[in-house]
Formats: structure tokens, sequence, C-alpha cells
């Protein structure tokens, strides 16, 4: 009996030191912004902080599952089975861009995300919300309609929120690609840092 009670609790502390060292995942869930548009992967914003988290005393692990191109829509269709198979202790929700740049209703956006952030809450994940902002020839009602559809999103399901990803670098001609939408590499580690101050307390 006690051989078999050794046994047994060499066994459970085997599980639990497996565990601590296996990383934990961050699933990111984005458009062309997060997928490294036009510019290499490894200078990607995801890509760089994958290179902190993976360095913490319990490593993280960031999944890239950005498409260019992806609405919410797309996105909240394709959520549950990233879901399913990675098992996300945090989600990062990055969408919006291109449901604005198509003009699509804001109230398809809203309903959209509230969606996303159910099924990952529902899934057992932390939910980190990336906001997004058009260029100015919008108007200022589709645009100020667009930053309270992500604030109200994120107090409706008290998640966190990134009120805009691209701060600090947008409006900065140097850190942008022509088309005046993507940030050049060198912009990166700016929106890097504009996703880290909101992450980093949730992977501790």
């Amino acid at each position: 009996m006690r051989r078999c009670l050794v046994l047994l609790l060499l066994f459970v502390g085997c599980a639990i030191a497996q565990a601590a060292e296996t990383p934990r995942k961050v699933l990111v869930l984005g458009d062309s912004l997060s997928a490294a548009h036009n510019i290499p992967v490894e200078a990607g914003w995801v890509r760089l902080l994958d290179a902190r988290t993976s360095k913490m005393a319990t490593p993280w692990t960031m999944v890239n599952a950005s498409i260019s191109g992806e609405t919410s829509l797309s996105g909240r269709n394709r959520l549950p089975g990233l879901l399913q198979k990675q098992r996300p202790g945090v989600t990062i929700i990055e969408l919006g861009a291109n449901d604005g740049l198509q003009g699509l209703p804001l109230a398809q956006l809203a309903q959209n995300l509230d969606t996303m952030i159910g099924a990952a809450k529902a899934a057992g994940s932390k939910v980190l919300l990336l906001g997004i902002e058009l260029p100015v020839n919008y108007g200022p009602q589709y645009r100020d309609g667009l930053r309270k559809v992500y604030a109200d999103a994120a107090r409706k399901h008290e998640v966190a929120l990134v009120p805009f990803l691209l701060d600090g670098v947008a409006l900065d001609a140097a850190l942008m690609q022509d088309d005046g939408l993507h940030p050049k590499a060198a912009g990166e580690p700016r929106v890097a840092e504009n996703v880290w101050k909101a992450l980093s307390p949730m992977l501790r």
C-alpha cells in the first residue's frame, strides 16, 4: 500500500512538473495588421512578443492564426475550431479594420465581437481586445462609432482592451508603409509594446 502511494505521488509530481514546463498558448486572431503584411514574419509584432513570452519563467507560446483580409465575420466562423485545437489561456482578438474599410455596419461588427469574446471566455480563455482606427477620410461619425464598439465590447464582457493598436505608429510616416495602413518593420516594436502593456499582466 505504501509503495503504491509513493508511486502515485511520483506520478502526480511528474505530471505537475511536465505541465509547468509546457508552454501555455496565446492565440492571436487578427487580420493583416497581425499577419506581418509585406514585411518579414519575424519582424511582426506577434513574433516579437513570442520572443518575450517564450523566455518567461512559465513560458507562453504565441499562436498566430491571423489572415490578411480577415473580417470579423470570417474570424467569428474560424474561432471555435481554433479554440478547440489550441486551447489557449489567452485569446487576442484584432479584427474590425477590414469591416471598417468595407463600410460594413458597425452593429454587425459589435455582434461578431460579442460572439467571439463570449466563445473564448466559455472555452476558459482570457481575452484581450485590440481596437483599430480608420483614416480620417472615413469621417468622424464612423470613426467615433468604431471606437465605441470596442469600448462597449470590452466593458460588457469585462475584458482587457488596447484602444488603438497602432498608437504612436499610424501618424508617423517613417513607420508606415506606402499604403498608409500597415506598419513597416521599424514600426512593429512599438506595436508590440502597445500590446505587451496589456498582455503581460494577463500572463502572470
